[in-house]
């Protein structure tokens, strides 16, 4: 990718997110307390067995590689700050981008659901966004779903396709995913009087979808924009990982 490209990358990422950030916002995720008991624990159910995993992968990772951690911090700071960014979307829940697609390239899905969880629980505890009875749920959509979609696209596409734009559709179907999943459990726990689950779904997924198509969109660059920068400045680490071909 030439300079010019990605410089336009980089205008067309912050002015999307400029344009597109609304403030105030009064939800975040599933808020705490929106969703009915026996599906919030649902979540957490299905959460748990990904948290198991991650935890493990993450402390094989530091133990063999100690000097990811670094990357470790960058992939947890850039989902705190993308997912940060709030636009109202429907009562219970807002949009914004979420940043699990760049640690799904760099560290696999498993670690990202850890990760994301963590920026989670952080912006429950800290800034009440999201909530503790409703973090499952939101870590399912958000923090193992995201990554499973971007991980998949990563290894599927990367090789057969210009690579900032393998990475681009990572992070920006990601972001969709996310919502996708997150209109499904609002459609589950919240069913149409009328047109049951389906009805609710395509109420949710199409309000959601208004603002999330050109959030996701916007996080795409911006993630091809990172990964160019880490490609720069810490190819020898990328290599160890994996996520780049060695010499």
């Amino acid at each position: 990718m030439s300079r010019i490209q990605r410089w336009s990358l980089v205008a067309a990422g912050a002015l999307i997110l400029v344009v597109l950030e609304a403030r105030p916002a009064y939800a975040m995720h599933i808020m705490e307390g929106f969703l009915p008991p026996l599906w919030a624990a649902l979540w957490f159910i299905v959460a748990i067995p990904f948290w198991v995993v991650g935890l493990r992968r993450i402390n094989r990772l530091i133990r063999e590689q100690p000097e990811t951690r670094m990357l470790l911090g960058l992939a947890g700071a850039f989902t705190f700050v993308l997912s940060a960014l709030k636009i109202p979307s429907v009562t219970g829940s807002s949009s914004h981008p979420t940043g699990t697609g760049l640690g799904a390239i760099l560290f696999g899905p498993a670690v990202m659901s850890v990760l994301g969880t963590i920026v989670l629980l952080f912006q429950a505890l800290l800034l009440a966004h999201g909530g503790l009875t409703t973090l499952g749920a939101n870590a399912v959509s958000m923090a193992i779903v995201g990554p499973l979609v971007a991980w998949g696209i990563w290894r599927g596409l990367k090789g057969r396709a210009p690579l900032w734009l393998v990475v681009f559709l990572a992070a920006a179907l990601a972001d969709l995913a996310t919502y996708v999943v997150t209109s499904i459990q609002l459609a589950l726990a919240y069913p149409d009087a009328v047109g049951g689950f389906v009805a609710s779904f395509v109420k949710f997924g199409t309000i959601f979808a208004v603002t999330q198509i050109p959030l996701a969109i916007s996080e795409g660059l911006l993630t091809v924009l990172i990964f160019n920068a880490l490609q720069a400045n810490a190819e020898p680490e990328l290599t160890r990982l994996g996520v780049l071909k060695g010499a």
